[in-house]
């Protein structure tokens, strides 16, 4: 019997997880099949390779990352560490429980290092086209090397699509945007607060992106910052120059009015309006169709193609847990393929995809998906050799992070908590987050003097206020 051929599309975090998972069941002493994954950037990371570009990149390809440069994690690095290698271990030390991008981009490619995976990846390499053949019952993918331009095509057996779904933005129509005479993109080709200083913000969305974005612009010295909400407000205790309103009603040159009757001047408009399941390598057979949320209809487990159980998706779920999600998704999907895991028949997948599905739909607020991703990262894991870990612990450093936001959205980035892993607990950053920066690694790592701040220019911040005051950071 002939070894058996798996593409793994993407090499962001759910493809990294995977390659990681078959890597591991190697150096156990199992024979794993033959695996080439193909990432279409010059560099593996996906979102957390951060590019300057933003629509289309050097190769004319539209631009995968949304990542910004000044981004910090807005949810605790013990909500997403992995089972198998800690933030302790990587670091060597205690580091604060929020990174910098960073930070956290240093911490994922790390684990990957530990290994030779990366031999398994092509660069630079986009997926045109992915075909299934059913009398045979395999799959051809065309990919082309973009540095060459030469395109080609191979055989494989099991495909395994891990690409996200935060790469396509979802842009919305406005009555009258188009007279807009400030500047106007989507939050996926944000790539700094700092050119919002003394700007008059809009945000539309309410969700995390605007949420992020709104601070951050804050942080920056926007001279306002208003978010916009379609159903309901986040709520936060905002502090003065920051604000929600209803839906936009209309725009009229730089004023918009919104539907409650009230109107504001702005200079800058961003849409945090999120993103599209979209895969333009597949058909409409293999291709997931899916809102947003976190358990897409289709997908047996989270993750087999009930149209075609050879296909998987990684990843595509909307995340509380992220990172310990994708491994505990990819060490599942790495054992059905291996056999370890037998596959039930259809009748039973459907059965099974029903019910969770019908939980889903019954969920009821923010602590009930939490719960959900957890319990369902807990039937993942308990059909793996992947380490189990305290799952309602994290559940509750969700929590406990939420009410921290609650209590102050400018100041929650300042919190620690325990790693559910290793029981340490993180180290207070050098520099309250408000008052921070630098983005840098060696700056998060560094142990400043006391009288050292970043050399720039910014709106100085009282953190319970809000209050400003243009000031000269020395």
């Amino acid at each position: 019997m002939s070894k058996q051929r798996i593409a793994i599309i993407g090499a962001g975090p759910s493809g990294m997880a995977a390659l990681r998972a078959f890597d591991t069941a190697q150096r156990s002493g199992a024979q794993i099949p033959e695996v080439i994954c193909y990432e279409k950037q010059d560099d593996w990371g996906g979102q957390w390779n951060y590019n300057w570009r933003s629509g289309i990149d050097k190769y004319g390809e539209p631009v995968h990352s949304s990542m910004y440069r000044n981004l910090w994690s807005n949810a605790p690095k013990e909500a997403l560490e992995f089972a198998e290698y800690t933030f302790d271990e990587h670091f060597g030390r205690p580091v604060s429980s929020y990174p910098p991008r960073a930070a956290l981009w240093d911490y994922i490619d790390g684990r990957a290092r530990m290994s030779d995976v990366k031999d398994k990846v092509q660069l630079s390499t986009a997926v045109r086209w992915v075909e299934y053949h059913r009398e045979e019952d395999t799959f051809t993918v065309t990919v082309e090397n973009l540095k060459s331009g030469t395109t080609s095509s191979s055989e494989f057996d099991r495909v395994i699509v891990s690409t996200g779904h935060f790469s396509f933005p979802n842009v919305p129509d406005f009555k009258g945007i188009e007279t807009f005479t400030g500047t106007l993109h989507h939050a996926h080709d944000f790539r700094g607060a700092e050119k919002l200083a003394d700007k008059r913000v809009l945000l539309i969305g309410a969700s995390y992106s605007a949420e992020d974005i709104g601070v951050q612009a804050f942080k920056m010295g926007a001279r306002s910052v208003t978010m916009s909400y379609r159903t309901r407000a986040m709520g936060h205790d905002w502090p003065e120059g920051m604000e929600e309103l209803p839906l936009i009603d209309r725009f009229e040159g730089e004023t918009a009015y919104f539907s409650n009757g009230e109107s504001r001047e702005f200079d800058a408009v961003i849409l945090c309006t999120g993103y599209l399941h979209k895969y333009p390598f597949l058909s409409t057979e293999l291709a997931l169709r899916s809102q947003n949320n976190v358990y897409p209809g289709g997908l047996y487990r989270g993750v087999v193609w009930q149209r075609n159980p050879k296909m998987y998706y990684l990843g595509a779920q909307d995340q509380w847990f992220t990172f310990n999600m994708f491994d505990a998704q990819a060490w599942y999907v790495r054992d059905l393929i291996m056999g370890r895991t037998k596959l039930p028949p259809a009748e039973e997948r459907a059965a099974h995809l029903k019910q969770w599905r019908h939980r889903f739909q019954s969920l009821e607020g923010d602590a009930d998906e939490v719960q959900f991703q957890a319990d369902y990262i807990r039937d993942l894991i308990g059909a793996t050799d992947y380490p189990m870990f305290a799952l309602d612990e994290v559940v509750q450093v969700f929590l406990d992070w939420k009410t921290d936001k609650k209590a102050n959205i400018l100041t929650y980035r300042d919190k620690n908590y325990r790693s559910v892993m290793t029981g340490t607990k993180g180290s207070q950053h050098h520099t309250t987050w408000l008052q921070e920066l630098d983005d840098s690694l060696e700056r998060y790592l560094s142990t400043p003097a006391p009288t050292e701040v970043p050399s720039l220019v910014i709106a100085e911040r009282d953190a319970d206020t809000g209050a400003a005051a243009a000031a000269p950071v020395a």
